[in-house]
């Protein structure tokens, strides 16, 4: 009987590593719970074509660097969702079924138990690389792949889909609310005016009170742990999600930031998932390929809609981790951010998903980055570290999310059509009881320098907020079942707040501008009560909202950045304008990917 040893030492032999001990590399592979053929790749550098090529010869079975395009594959007793884990798969080949199997070391000593009993005529089997057998997994299963990307949340929940929920006359019905609200509050009528304070309240002041609540949780804001992280032998395999499109130019950095995690290499299993239609970003990614054996690429075919949460959802369905991160093109994440994750998902098992906070790295390259690093610092820093706690619904960031994958197959993936695919997730999460909490690490990202890149980012915020507030109360008794009063109401404030703060503000600023400038003062009249108290509330609601930017950019002892957060006020001017543009995309392009190019900066830090 072939032996571990006895194959060991002949891949040794074959590879130019013969005076490595093939006693030795099998106790360490044990040691790290890991496979022959894995230590040999990942610890050693052995090309994997050649372990599988010599294994193969070994065993008298043929082999080949990569299975034949357009084979008629037999998919009888695949589960879609176990397509990461395949380690063979059978296909027709004219008249004969041959099995293409990528086997770990001990499925080899079996085969060629199987192969010594029968003759070679009965034998149709064919050894190929891992990556090239992923692969054609993936080239087989694309049009069931492509549906599932579209369709799986609409399937898996009807009514929480953008693709079946934002109809018409929803997105009519929401927007003629929209107006109709910020028309009652600039114009009101001298009789309609006390009637107006409670409408006031809850647009101003309650999301006030949120943001102010939430600087007294900064006493307990989440800390790194003091018990150690999990070593190598006890941490699984974990999943990267990199969607790109168009971004040829950070893929160098990105091989950096994946190649400088605090993770062993054999368990990562990163993916750079690439439209189609950016053929210099396939080709830059293939160029790295050869080099970081646990980099996958994953091509999306061009079908509608061109949004990042497709190109998700269409490699969700291979990822072998247990847990799951999402990077974007421009993220260098701190080194044990992946070790501590998976550190905290085992501590904590009724947690579902942890969000580690985004912060801003080129902050001092212009006025426009310097007020986006301080939005950052508030929000990833202080607003959802207290949500987190509260345990409310937490519209996660598009980046620096992870899961457990368990639990993202439960809430159905992430939905196609919505491009606040993060926001969206967040709620569906709180819809469902799963956890979400927030991770103590940083993952650094570069804030757009030209107004024209931000104003396009920020109008596909306020769209994707507008989509997420619509879609989650089409159905509203249902919506109040599912998550209960509290997150209900938390939902309404919250998301409500970001979506009519802006273009409110926006109004009466040119407003007040208009009062000034044609009656040479802002309009007050002695005993005007109603305005004081209108003026009083908004006030209230500007300086809870600086409070937790200068909160935020003194935590990450930044406080540089304070001075320019007198002119936040044009910063909210310029999110209206966004909130103006994102409404009429709502109607005209509801599905619209904003795409924002990265790599502009030239002064980031990391």
């Amino acid at each position: 009987m072939l032996s571990k040893i006895e194959l060991t030492k002949y891949i040794l032999l074959h590879s130019g590593n013969k005076h490595h001990d093939a006693q030795d590399i099998i106790i360490s592979a044990q040691k790290l719970s890991i496979d022959i053929f894995e230590y040999f790749i990942f610890r050693m550098g052995i090309n994997e074509q050649i372990i599988y090529q010599f294994a193969a010869k070994y065993c008298a079975l043929p082999f080949s660097e990569f299975v034949p395009q357009d084979l008629e594959v037999v998919t009888n007793n695949i589960r879609f969702d176990d397509l990461g884990s395949l380690d063979s798969f059978s296909a027709k080949l004219f008249d004969r079924e041959i099995i293409f199997i990528a086997p770990d070391i001990n499925k080899i000593l079996a085969l060629s138990e199987q192969v010594k009993a029968q003759t070679h005529k009965s034998i149709n089997i064919c050894i190929v690389p891992k990556r090239a057998l992923r692969a054609a997994i993936i080239k087989s299963n694309q049009p069931k792949l492509i549906d599932e990307a579209r369709q799986r949340l609409a399937r898996h929940w009807p009514y929480a889909s953008a693709h079946l929920d934002l109809t018409i006359p929803a997105r009519l019905i929401f927007l003629f609310s929209l107006i109709l609200i910020i028309a009652a509050v600039i114009l009101p009528p001298p009789s309609f005016t006390p009637i107006l304070l409670p409408l006031l309240i809850v647009l101003f002041l309650l999301p006030a009170w949120f943001r102010i609540a939430a600087l007294f949780e900064l006493f307990y804001t989440e800390k790194k742990p003091n018990t150690n992280m999990l070593d190598d032998i006890h941490l699984p395999i974990y999943s990267i999600l990199i969607p790109l499109r168009d971004e040829a130019q950070m893929v160098e950095q990105l091989t950096k930031a994946m190649q400088a995690l605090d993770y062993p290499p054999e368990k990562l299993d990163i993916k750079f998932i690439v439209e189609q239609a950016s053929p210099k970003t396939v080709k830059a990614i293939e160029n790295t390929l050869q080099e970081n054996p646990n980099f996958e690429l994953v091509v999306v075919p061009p079908y509608a809609p061109h949004t990042k949460p497709k190109a998700l959802d269409y490699a969700l369905p291979m990822v072998r981790g247990e847990y799951l991160v999402i990077y974007d093109a421009e993220d260098i994440p701190q080194k044990d951010q992946l070790r501590l994750a998976a550190t905290r998902f085992y501590n904590e098992p009724s947690i579902d998903c942890v969000q580690a906070e985004l912060v801003i790295d080129n902050a001092k390259e212009s006025w426009l980055t310097t007020l986006f690093a301080a939005e950052y610092s508030g929000l990833f820093g202080v607003m959802l570290p207290a949500l987190a706690r509260w345990n409310f619904p937490m519209p996660l960031g598009g980046t620096s999310n992870h899961f457990r994958v368990q639990s993202l197959y439960e809430v159905g993936g992430w939905d196609a059509f919505n491009v606040t695919e993060d926001a969206d997730l967040g709620v569906r999460l709180s819809r469902l009881r799963y956890k979400t909490g927030t991770l103590a690490s940083y993952t650094y990202e570069e804030a757009p320098v030209s107004l024209s890149a931000w104003m396009a980012q920020r109008t596909r915020w306020m769209k994707g907020w507008m989509q997420t507030f619509i879609v989650h109360n089409r159905f509203a008794k249902q919506f109040l079942r599912d998550a209960g009063w509290k997150n209900f109401l938390a939902f309404q404030i919250y998301v409500g707040s970001l979506i009519i703060s802006a273009p409110l503000h926006t109004l009466f600023l040119i407003a007040i501008i208009i009062r000034f400038i044609t009656i040479g003062n802002f309009g007050f009249q002695q005993g005007d009560i109603w305005l004081f108290l209108q003026l009083f509330i908004l006030v209230v609601g500007y300086i809870a909202t600086i409070s937790h930017s200068i909160a935020g950019v003194m935590r990450l002892k930044n406080q540089r950045l304070s001075l320019a957060l007198f002119t936040l006020p044009i910063y909210w001017a310029l999110s209206g304008i966004a909130a103006f543009l994102a409404a009429y995309e709502l109607m005209v392009k509801p599905y619209f990917w904003a795409k924002t190019k990265h790599g502009i900066s030239k002064k980031r830090k990391h």
